[in-house]
């Protein structure tokens, strides 16, 4: 009978055993998952953002800001960071009239950049930390996912110059014509 209780214990560990590993693999994968979609996400702000910044330029003839915003709408992946930064220097060179809807449309887009930024840093930091884990790199539970990596861009917050408004002309009343 005691060899009985050392076979339990024996399968109640590898229970255990197993039932960790399979959540730390689940974790893996769940944050992996969640750090590829952060990048959809902020991929999907950029190009928001470049589409927004190339109306602004049309309506302004700024030439120089086009140039930048089709830049960054052509990128390939490994020239998206300077592009990406080279257009948020040419927008913050460039007066945003808070009275144009398009400037604030431009302005919208570039607040989310930054959330989206904010988030997909978060989601790598996390991925790398679990990629980092002793068992995760002994039994190699994150080699079937890319190497996430951070994406470093200036911060895209802008800010609108209030234009004011024209007065109008004062008017006489009718009692003196």
């Amino acid at each position: 009978m005691p060899g009985m209780w050392w076979v339990l214990g024996v399968v109640a560990l590898v229970a255990l055993l197993s039932a960790y590993l399979g959540w730390t693999a689940h974790r893996v994968e769940r944050v992996h998952v969640r750090a590829q979609s952060a990048e959809r996400a902020l991929d999907a702000h950029l190009l928001r953002r470049a589409a927004a910044a190339a109306v602004v330029a049309e309506q302004q003839d700024n030439v120089e800001l086009y140039a930048a915003a089709r830049l960054a709408l052509d990128a390939d992946p490994d020239e998206r960071e300077p592009a990406e930064n080279d257009l948020t220097r040419q927008l913050r060179s460039t007066r945003l009239s808070a009275n144009d809807p398009a400037a604030r449309q431009l302005i919208a887009t570039s607040r989310r950049v930054g959330l989206a930024r904010q988030v997909h840093t978060d989601q790598v930091r996390d991925a790398l930390t679990s990629r980092r884990r002793l068992l995760v790199r002994a039994l190699g539970m994150a080699r079937r996912y890319p190497l996430p990596q951070y994406f470093d861009i200036e911060d895209p917050a802008l800010s609108l110059v209030e234009v004011p408004q024209p007065a109008a002309p004062p008017t006489a009343p009718l009692e003196s014509v």
